[in-house]
């Protein structure tokens, strides 16, 4: 069982914390507050997390500071940011705000449903993510040996195994492709719409391994990348 997602939230107001945490908690997934920049880069020392929401005006470290610190770390360059601000200071603002590495910037007050919808997409690729590479640590097992069943029955039991994991796979890529065409709808930023390409290449290698894993291809020697 995939445990449920953690999504951060970073605002120095607590108010807005408050807020934010009755909008999304409809998505009965885990909140972890933070207050502060410095804050924020420490818990993801620890923990993995599917979102963060990060409010760009804020005293100390602001947003864009604290999202190129996360943005240079190799455990979380992968986590999607969506910048929230009170402030909307034009076009070049917003920009900063991508070029910073966000996969969306949203002026505040925000619409509850919206910002909700955007977060649980997030959510649910991460949630996807997990369960592929839960599946693809199963399979290799079951390739690498059968634990004393016979050889027919492992195998068959691997092939089960690969066909569920492509069905999974299969259900990411369509999740990516919608989100893909709802940041082309909604913003022609390049910055967003590089985010959603990303994502696309990393389902790629992922598809292309487990193509590696089909009888006859060598699966011994083939390992999954990480979802992140």
């Amino acid at each position: 069982m995939v445990q449920k997602a953690k999504i951060l939230l970073v605002d120095d107001r607590p108010e807005n914390l408050l807020a934010l945490e009755a909008i999304l908690s409809a998505l009965d997934q885990t909140l972890v507050r933070a207050s502060s920049g410095e804050e924020a880069l420490k818990a993801l020392l620890t923990d993995d997390f599917a979102v963060i929401l990060l409010d760009v005006q804020m005293p100390g470290m602001d947003g864009f500071e604290t999202a190129a610190h996360i943005k240079r770390r190799e455990r979380t360059r992968d986590i999607p940011i969506i910048f929230l601000t009170a402030i909307n200071h034009g076009p070049h603002h917003t920009f900063r705000g991508y070029a910073a590495g966000a996969v969306d910037y949203i002026s505040k007050p925000f619409d509850p449903w919206v910002l909700r919808a955007k977060v649980s997409v997030f959510v649910e690729l991460y949630m996807k993510n997990c369960q592929l590479r839960e599946q693809a640590a199963l399979l290799r097992l079951q390739l690498e040996g059968g634990g004393g069943k016979s050889a027919s029955g492992g195998a068959k039991e691997a092939a089960g195994l690969l066909a569920e994991l492509s069905a999974r796979l299969a259900a990411v890529e369509e999740q990516a492709e919608a989100l893909s065409k709802q940041l082309d709808d909604e913003s022609a930023d390049a910055a967003a719409v590089a985010t959603a390409a990303h994502l696309e290449r990393k389902l790629t290698g992922l598809r292309r391994a487990l193509d590696a894993l089909e009888p006859g291809t060598g699966s011994g020697a083939t390992s999954l990348p990480s979802p992140n």
